[in-house]
């Protein structure tokens, strides 16, 4: 399978993974009056359909490790129940997350949930993993924490309209903030193995977490159409039938972007001196990426005062550092 040979490749795929990861969304953003829930069927197929795609490109060639397939094959049990696991976990997150900013806002539900995941995965993960120089990971986490608070509130400034700060919202925040903070360390202890035996290489270990998501889509998603938590009317099924067709493929699209993200990610994790705590929190950045996309395609903030702008200036400068800081811990 093809992996990073050195620091700097590895540090290319974990960008690549950050912008994969702050990108998907995008495919939501053009499938306008699209429920959510009816668009995530078509984005967990896409996970899993793109787990399968890299694995038997990317993965089956090379000469490191083994072959996608054989890898499979020969994972232990173990492995494949803490991937699959972090998998579960990631999408219970992913979609209380997007019920947290449907109730809450993002000024609240980017600062709690995405700030809170920041912190408890690169600590859980350097735990499981202790690799980099701690001092200058945790201050790039800090950082980029901060960063993500100033994006808060430069949306809150945009808004003429604040939604209310509700008991729900905060709650759906932190509990979407702890499990997406929880799966990556689960995917890192999938990858060490057991009893000196090294775990599966990173494109068997997506396509186990693939699968996490792909059986947990069914009941948490059904829940979630049966009974939405931002107050809406249930989604029926049918609605799902009458999309129009782009909009399935858009939503497979975006399902292979995260994807994407997820194998470089994973790759980046596994390569030397790196180690889970540096990858995650890179790949993290996304929340900055979506930012991006915002400002500079979307023109969410055409219209906003320059306080607004002020803010986005001082987080971009602060994720900057954040991210040079986590980019060097590794080498020092």
């Amino acid at each position: 399978m093809l992996v990073p040979q050195t620091y700097q490749a590895a540090l290319v795929l974990m960008l690549v993974s950050m912008l994969c990861w702050g990108s998907w969304a995008n495919t939501l953003k053009i499938c306008e009056g699209y429920r959510f829930q009816l668009f995530y069927w078509d984005y967990a197929l896409g996970v899993l359909l793109g787990a399968f795609v890299l694995g038997l490109t990317a993965g089956s060639h090379g000469s490191s490790g083994n072959p996608f397939l054989i890898d499979i094959v020969e994972s232990p049990l173990t492995s494949m129940k803490m991937a699959a696991l972090g998998g579960i976990v990631f999408n219970a997150a992913n979609l209380l997350l997007v019920a947290a900013i449907d109730v809450a806002g993002l000024a609240v539900a980017f600062p709690v949930g995405i700030g809170l995941a920041l912190i408890v995965g690169s600590v859980w993960s350097y735990i499981v993993t202790p690799k980099a120089n701690p001092l200058l990971l945790f201050a790039g986490v800090a950082l980029v924490t901060v960063a993500i608070v100033l994006d808060a509130a430069a949306y809150r400034k945009r808004e003429t309209k604040a939604k209310a700060t509700t008991t729900r919202g905060i709650v759906l925040s932190l509990v979407a903030g702890l499990l997406m903070g929880s799966f990556y360390p689960l995917v890192a202890r999938a990858m060490q193995g057991e009893r000196g035996n090294p775990g599966p290489g990173p494109y068997a270990i997506a396509l186990f977490f693939a699968f996490g998501v792909m059986l947990s889509t069914f009941p948490a998603n059904w829940l979630l159409m049966w009974r939405p938590l931002d107050g809406k009317p249930r989604v029926r099924g049918k609605e799902y039938w009458d999309a129009l067709g782009r909009w399935h493929v858009a939503g497979i699209l975006g399902g292979m972007i995260w994807c994407a993200g997820a194998v470089t990610n994973f790759l980046g994790s596994g390569a030397h001196k790196v180690g889970p705590a540096v990858s995650y929190s890179i790949g993290q950045g996304a929340t900055m990426v979506s930012a991006c996309w915002g400002v500079f395609v979307w023109h969410e903030f055409a219209e906003a005062p320059p306080s607004a702008k002020r803010l986005l200036a001082f987080m971009f400068a602060f994720f900057l550092l954040g991210l040079g800081a986590i980019a060097l811990a590794p080498l020092y």
